[in-house]
């Protein structure tokens, strides 16, 4: 029996378009649509960059917030800190995990006085080793994306984690491209990253649609996160990229039928299967025979059903004598061989 359940997180991110009520609700409909849990990102534009619009701090890599400046964009996005309580409070009422994303060690701080069981960090804070620590430090799970990072990055994240006492460490693969192309989904990293770094791997996606969600568990995935949001005329630097609760919905139904699909390693039977075998070949008499004939490729063949000898035998008995009469469509024996 496959026992896998692959953790399915709803990303809130920013999409709440800064209203409580929004927030609320995606953490209820994250529910029904079967997420694992809903996960929050804990910041402020100023714990997160400067409020600096030297060209360093332009966007201008491609992406759907190109032209604007940091600090704007993580004012737009940020979830605001007084609404966690009460976002956490309403997740465990409705029988979801909640935990976030801290992006410095006021947010690890803050996220400690709310219980929140599992540490997660983002792509470009892979290189903040002093941040991993600290969060690591705490004793929680730790769910590290990989999206810039290089072999190097991800081996000092790991370490950092593991210098202070926390083994349980989840690697994600991720394109950081929003959306991420398909084709840069790179799904196979997932079973090298379980294996180089010996810590459990999955998937954060930017990718539209479900199919990377949906291979990566056949690669082993132990986490899914996909950026969900109510209805995408909501808007916000997020939402283009994000499913909506229908399409999450189906996401996480197709996640659990690849899961049921891969099944374990064994080449025993089931019942089903067993009874199947009824339909395989096996030795037949193909024309009636007399005693004494001799055994031929026209009167004795290889053909279904599966009740008589086993084909392998074929060309051992061809050339014998039968020692008995036999009727066309009997189920051919050994013990039908003259000595």
């Amino acid at each position: 029996m496959n026992n896998r359940h692959t953790f399915i997180v709803a990303e809130l991110s920013a999409n709440h378009n800064h209203k409580l009520d929004i927030a609320i609700e995606s953490v209820k409909a994250a529910k029904r649509a079967g997420a694992d849990a809903i996960k929050l990102q804990t910041y402020t534009a100023d714990t997160i960059t400067l409020n600096c619009h030297k060209d360093d701090f332009k966007i201008k890599q491609g992406t759907v917030w190109d032209g604007g400046y940091l600090y704007e964009l993580y004012q737009q996005a940020y979830t605001p800190w007084e609404w966690h309580e009460e976002l956490f409070r309403v997740a465990k009422e409705e029988g979801i995990v909640c935990f976030s994303t801290p992006f410095d060690s006021t947010a690890v701080d803050f996220l400690e006085d709310l219980n929140n069981p599992i540490y997660k960090i983002a792509s470009f804070e892979i290189t903040d080793i002093p941040l991993i620590s600290y969060a690591a430090s705490k004793q929680k799970p730790m769910i590290l994306s990989t999206g810039i990072a290089n072999e190097e990055d991800i081996s000092l994240a790991v370490l950092a984690c593991r210098r202070v006492g926390n083994n349980d460490i989840t690697l994600l693969k991720c394109t950081s491209s929003y959306p991420a192309p398909i084709e840069e989904a790179n799904l196979c990293m997932i079973q090298d990253l379980r294996e180089r770094f010996n810590a459990k791997a999955g998937l954060s996606d930017h990718t539209i649609g479900n199919v990377a969600p949906i291979v990566a568990v056949a690669y082993g995935a132990s986490v899914i996160e996909k950026h969900f949001i109510l209805d995408r005329a909501i808007g916000g630097p997020d939402s283009t990229f994000s499913m909506n609760e229908q399409e999450f919905t189906q996401m996480v139904k197709d996640i659990r039928m690849a899961e049921s699909s891969i099944g374990e390693t064994t080449y025993e039977l089931t019942e089903k299967m067993k009874a199947g075998r009824e339909f395989s070949r096996s030795l037949y008499v193909a024309k009636d025979m007399k005693s004494g004939d001799i055994i031929t490729k026209e009167n004795v063949r290889s053909v279904r059903p599966g009740f008589g000898l086993h084909p392998k035998f074929l060309k051992q008995i061809l050339g014998k004598k039968v020692n008995c009469d036999l009727e066309m469509g009997t189920a051919f024996k050994l013990e039908y061989l003259e000595q």
